[in-house]
């Protein structure tokens, strides 16, 4: 069987309005300048970075579902699908790679709703307030995981 060199990177609802929504706290990086510097980070890995993005619950369910069994791992910035979304949590639970969970805001240090993940118990580590950052610390885990 041959290695498996694929990370998949998830991004939840509105994570495509990167650069243009509260770039006070999310940044001024857009969701396509970001993964052009992930998909260059993992190239010089060995490795090559499969993107999706959807505001739709289903959508990114799916993908997980379709894909997750020819990746190396997965990076998931789930978006408000963290705080609710048990559906989603089910589907990474069903991932034998490992998965990390990444918020590029402190999701500790902001409102109450947003302390809750769902998500974190599925996944074998959670980055949150490193700014963009955090999506290669993710994929730096994952890499040294294996």
């Amino acid at each position: 069987m041959r290695p498996k060199k694929t990370i998949l990177i998830i991004n939840g609802p509105n994570l495509n309005l990167l650069g243009t929504r509260e770039p006070e706290i999310y940044g001024s990086t857009t969701l396509l300048q970001l993964n052009k510097q992930l998909k260059n980070y993992l190239k010089k890995r060995g490795f090559k970075a499969v993107f999706y993005q959807s505001n739709h619950e289903g959508g990114i369910i799916d993908f997980i579902q379709k894909k997750n069994k020819k990746a190396a791992g997965i990076v998931i910035n789930p978006g408000a699908l963290t705080h609710y979304s048990y559906a989603l949590r089910d589907a990474l639970a069903s991932v034998k790679s490992p998965v990390v969970e990444v918020h590029i805001s402190d999701i500790y240090k902001r409102e109450d709703f947003r302390k809750i993940s769902v998500i974190k118990p599925v996944c074998k580590k959670q980055i949150s307030g490193k700014g963009i950052k955090g999506y290669f610390d993710a994929v730096d885990f994952i890499l040294s995981d294996r």
